[in-house]
């Protein structure tokens, strides 16, 4: 069994376009223009990314079947981090809105942030229902169906959703709209098919996988579907999100092109460090990114030099406090795990 190197790039991949993604707002706020869409392009994969690998990682270890506590794990590394870091994000959010025009009441911010997911990291509500999805498969033998029907239905049933949500303007409180697994469903059928057709020895031959999987993952098509949606960008016809009826089809594309030609790849000692602490950099960046705000709200800098600065103290920050987290076992589970990668 070879190591799955593709998951590694995939996963480093997925936490910088996050990370810059996020960076992009703050910049936009004094720069805005086609320039800054056509850099979100290769940013709004990183939250699929991010679910991709929560399935396909688990579905590749554990097949038919999970281990007893699973789900008990899960809530321990994932969503308790949740509880911590919307606590951080929701109080000081309280704390600005006291000073503003229009207070709110400490309850109903938590509530906004908890219950409504209000903030970046309803990415892990999001994943937590599809560890409660995998769970279900191996306990009712879903595996036993074969999930490619699903992932084309699961296409048009996402892409449905953000086309309808939006165009009747659903509006529903904090991010329930993005939370709802309608919209994220072709994802978690995309890594079990993968999965299926993964060539698990070095021996296995790309032969094995159908004839579509091997033509949609010719780069041809991801780089048609790239020059169709910057054309659409200069005509101003998108939006720029994770959350977009054109994110589902160039996801795919991605998936499956990036997962053949990085097969095999030695992934390199940086792109293994973002990896290791991948979880930290994304739950705790945005913090940084405000404080950095903070900081130089009193000083003119120019755009590249704030950019640049918000990326330094962004990562910094994060990985110095994933790093002094993982010193103890209840400071990981309070602030993310550091994933352990061998090098």
């Amino acid at each position: 069994m070879r190591k799955i190197e593709e998951i590694y790039w995939l996963r480093a991949y997925g936490c910088i376009a996050v990370f810059l993604f996020h960076l992009l707002d703050h910049v936009n706020q004094r720069l805005d223009n086609v320039a800054t869409d056509l850099m979100r392009i290769p940013l709004v994969l990183g939250t699929p990314i991010f679910l991709f690998i929560a399935v396909f990682v688990f579905a590749l270890r554990y097949d038919k079947s999970v281990p007893e506590g699973f789900l008990a794990q899960r809530v321990k590394y994932v969503m308790v981090p949740y509880f911590v870091y919307g606590f951080i994000y929701s109080t000081a959010e309280w704390v600005k809105l006291q000073a503003s025009d229009e207070p709110v009441g400490f309850v109903a911010n938590a509530i906004e942030y908890y219950v409504y997911a209000g903030w970046h990291g309803y990415f892990l509500i999001i994943a937590m229902q599809f560890y409660v999805a995998y769970w279900l498969f191996t306990r009712w033998q879903l595996w036993r169906l074969n999930p490619v029907p699903w992932l084309w239905g699961s296409c048009i049933i996402s892409m449905g959703y953000w086309g309808l949500a939006y165009w009747f303007d659903v509006d529903l409180p904090g991010y329930l709209l993005w939370i709802a697994p309608l919209g994220w469903i072709y994802v978690f059928f995309l890594a079990l098919v993968l999965v299926r057709y993964y060539p698990l020895a070095p021996e296995s031959v790309l032969l094995a996988r159908p004839a579509w999987m091997q033509q949609m993952a010719r780069p041809l098509w991801l780089t048609l579907m790239v020059a169709l949606i910057i054309a659409a960008t200069f005509a101003g016809w998108l939006a720029f999100s994770s959350k977009e009826v054109w994110v589902v089809p160039f996801f795919v594309l991605f998936t499956l092109c990036a997962m053949r030609y990085l097969a095999g790849r030695p992934a390199p000692l940086w792109v293994r460090h973002v990896n290791a602490y991948s979880f930290g950099i994304y739950l705790a960046h945005p913090m940084f990114f405000v404080l950095t705000d903070l900081a130089v709200e009193p000083l003119s800098l120019p755009i590249g030099v704030y950019a640049l600065l918000l990326m330094v103290v962004g990562v910094v920050g994060s990985v110095g406090l994933n790093k002094l987290a993982n010193t103890t076992t209840l400071g990981a589970m309070l602030f993310g795990k550091q994933l352990k990668v061998s090098h």
